[in-house]
């Protein structure tokens, strides 16, 4: 994953900003004395990205990941829309308890940009749900060059989106956090249909991180610059995460990329680790059990 790359990590100011003002607002709304759910994941599970983390031998990939992980940000349906048996067969090679978070396919979110979507909607749909309980929150991540010139597409699928399925939505054009005005129609039409409002955590488009959650999932999408400011990074995340779930957050998508992708599992075991030492939880590490990762 090459978005927002840098080749200069350790001249940026990479620390987390302060929550967007509204946040805890938000998240108090639902705090309970339940424990929020967490999933954290890597984008792909094929072997060709994730060099060095399948043992000498391992037939199926997806298999064997879902026995590390807990869940995975299925990139795969943004380039083409399956069909309904491979979300099947997706379902019944993976564990009770994993999850899918497909991204929407990109003649949605690129090709049409949301214009007349609604036939290919339903089909992707009707693919997806055939991983049952087992379908996390569906994302919808927009072409960097869409602009909130058409922020009438958008509230027009937001609240065409069938409300039974959970869904996240990534802009990228800048304009749809550093105009005021823009964000705030935006959070608030996010907020009043109950959709997640993506974070992007990447070294270079630090205008993305608006630090507003507009229901009680986190959606956030990292991206490690292979540099040792990975870790502090993801340490201030595990700090973020502790305050959030204080406040009444009920869910955490967590997703790892690294532009060199094999190191994500790597990144992936730090990062849980920290979790489960700070909020409380028993997720498993990946690879552990071997002792190592590579």
């Amino acid at each position: 994953m090459k978005f927002g790359s840098v080749e200069n990590p350790q001249d940026l100011d990479l620390s987390l900003p302060q929550d967007h003002i509204d946040t805890a607002g938000v998240l108090s709304k639902f705090k309970d004395d339940n424990i929020p759910e967490i999933y954290v994941g890597c984008a792909k599970w094929n072997r060709a990205d994730l060099k060095g983390f399948y043992p000498r031998g391992t037939k199926d990939e997806l298999a064997y990941y879902s026995k590390q992980f807990n869940s995975i940000e299925l990139n795969a349906t943004f380039y083409r829309i399956f069909p309904p048996e491979q979300f099947s067969k997706w379902y019944d090679k993976t564990p009770e308890g994993f999850k899918f978070f497909p991204k929407l396919n990109q003649e949605i979110s690129h090709w049409k940009r949301l214009n007349e979507v609604s036939a290919v909607v339903d089909s992707y749909l009707d693919s997806a749900i055939n991983l049952k309980e087992k379908l996390g929150t569906i994302f919808l991540q927009m072409h960097s060059n869409f602009a909130p010139k058409d922020f009438n597409r958008v509230v027009h699928f937001i609240e065409s989106w069938p409300k039974e399925i959970d869904l996240a939505v990534e802009f990228r054009h800048t304009n749809w956090y550093n105009d005021e005005a823009v964000a705030n129609q935006l959070y608030d039409l996010l907020e009043s249909n109950t959709i997640s409002n993506v974070i992007v955590d990447t070294a270079g488009r630090r205008d993305l991180m608006h630090m507003r959650l507009t229901n009680a999932t986190a959606f956030v999408r990292y991206v490690g610059a292979n540099h040792a400011s990975d870790y502090t990074r993801l340490d201030d995340w595990v700090i973020r995460l502790k305050e959030w779930k204080a406040q009444g957050i009920k869910e955490i998508d967590f997703f790892i990329h690294q532009n060199i992708e094999k190191e994500s599992p790597l990144l992936s075991a730090y990062f849980i680790k920290k979790l489960n030492a700070e909020l409380g939880y028993d997720l498993k590490v990946p690879n552990e059990d071997n002792g190592t990762l590579f």
